[in-house]
C-alpha cells in the first residue's frame, strides 16, 4: 500500500509564496476555468477576442496580459465563420493562435491529442475549449460522478502543464437568485473548476450583459459590458461597496440611512430603534441578530454597535466612528 506524502505545518507556512501565474492579470489564472451563458449570448465572441489579445500580448479590458500561444477548440464551428469572426475584429492576427473545429472526446483521446499539441507547441499557456459538451460521452455513472470527472480529467492536464484551461459551457433555462446556480448540470462541473464565469443578459437582443466571476485565485467580480462592433467591451466594475450591500439585510441598510441623518449617536432599546429608524417587517429579535451579524459592515461605514443588559433590559448603543461625528456631536 502506497504510503500518504504530508507535510507539516511548519515547513509549509516557511515556504516562499508562489503567486498565480496570471494569463489575464486578476481575471483569469492558469487552472481550469468555466465559462457559461445561454446559447448564442455572445460566448464564442468574447473567447475569441480574449485569444486574439493574449496571443499578442495585448491588454484585455485594460488588463494586462501574459503574451503565449493559444489553442482554441471551436468544436462547433466551421473555419469560414471564424475566419469572417477575425476579419471582423482584427486586422492582424498572430501564427501563435491555433484553431481547430474538430477532436477527439475525453473518453476518445482528447488528452492525448493536446499532449500531443503542447510537445509540438510548448510555449501554449492558453487552451480553450468551446464547448464542453462537444467532448462528452455517455455514461452509465451518476451524473455528478460524470461531471466531476470529465472537468476534472481536463483540470489534471491544464494542472499538470500549468496553463489555463478556458471551457464554455451552457446555463439552464431556470433562472436562479444566484448565477452560479444556473450553469448547466450538476456542482461536479463547477466544483471541479477554479472559477467560474457566468454572462448573462435580461434579453437575447440587448447588447448589455453581466459577467459575474468567482473562483479560489480570483476575488469575486461582477463586470457591466457591452457588445459593440462584434466586441465585448467593459463599462464599469461592480465596486466592492456595492457588492457587500447586496448581502445585508434591507432593515440594517435603514439603520445606516436613520444615523446618516443624526448629528451625534443614538442610545435606545431595540424596540425603540425599529420606531424611530421606521423599520418594516422585522421583529425585535431578528433586528438584533442582524445588527451582530453585520456589525463589521457598520462598522466599515462608520457606525459602531454595542449591546448591552441593564435593569430595564437590552439597550443598543449605535456611535458614529472618529471620522463620522458631525459637527457639534459631543459623543
Amino acid at each position: 500500500m502506497m504510503a500518504l506524502e504530508t507535510v507539516s505545518a511548519q515547513w509549509l507556512m516557511l515556504q516562499p509564496l508562489k503567486e498565480p501565474n496570471w494569463i489575464v492579470e486578476d481575471f483569469l489564472p492558469a487552472g481550469l476555468h468555466l465559462l457559461s451563458g445561454a446559447p448564442k449570448v455572445g460566448k464564442s465572441w468574447l473567447v475569441l477576442d480574449l485569444a486574439l489579445k493574449v496571443s499578442k500580448g495585448e491588454p484585455f479590458w485594460g488588463l494586462a496580459t501574459h503574451k503565449c500561444s493559444v489553442l482554441y477548440l471551436a468544436l462547433e464551428d466551421v473555419y469560414t465563420r471564424i475566419q469572417q469572426r477575425l476579419w471582423r475584429i482584427t486586422d492582424t492576427a498572430e501564427d501563435n493562435l491555433h484553431f481547430a473545429i474538430a477532436s477527439q472526446t475525453l473518453s476518445g483521446g482528447l488528452v492525448e491529442q493536446l499532449e500531443a499539441f503542447m510537445d509540438k507547441h510548448p510555449d501554449t499557456e492558453l487552451v480553450i475549449l468551446d464547448t464542453l459538451q462537444m467532448v462528452r460521452t455517455q455514461s452509465r455513472e451518476s451524473a455528478y460522478a460524470a461531471d466531476y470527472g470529465d472537468v476534472g480529467a481536463l483540470k489534471r492536464f491544464a494542472d499538470a502543464h500549468g496553463i489555463g484551461m478556458l471551457i464554455i459551457h451552457h446555463t439552464r433555462k431556470m433562472g436562479d437568485s444566484d448565477v452560479f446556480n444556473t450553469v448547466s448540470g450538476t456542482t461536479g462541473i463547477t466544483g471541479s473548476a477554479d472559477s467560474t464565469l457566468v454572462l448573462s443578459k435580461g434579453s437575447r437582443c440587448d447588447n448589455n450583459a453581466t459577467l459575474s466571476i468567482a473562483g479560489r485565485d480570483v476575488e469575486f467580480q461582477e463586470l457591466k459590458i457591452r457588445f459593440a462592433d462584434c466586441r465585448w467591451e467593459l463599462v464599469e466594475k461592480t465596486s466592492k461597496e456595492e457588492l457587500e450591500e447586496r448581502n445585508v439585510p434591507d432593515a440594517v441598510l435603514r439603520v445606516l440611512d436613520f444615523m446618516a441623518t443624526r448629528p451625534c449617536d443614538w442610545q435606545g432599546t431595540t424596540t425603540k430603534l425599529i420606531e424611530e429608524a421606521g423599520i418594516d417587517g422585522v421583529s425585535v429579535a431578528v433586528l438584533g441578530k442582524y445588527l451582530a451579524q453585520h456589525s463589521p459592515f457598520l462598522a466599515e461605514r462608520g457606525i459602531s454597535y454595542d449591546r448591552r443588559h441593564v435593569r430595564e433590559g437590552n439597550i443598543i448603543t449605535l456611535a458614529k466612528l472618529e471620522g463620522e461625528r458631525g459637527e457639534g456631536n459631543e459623543g
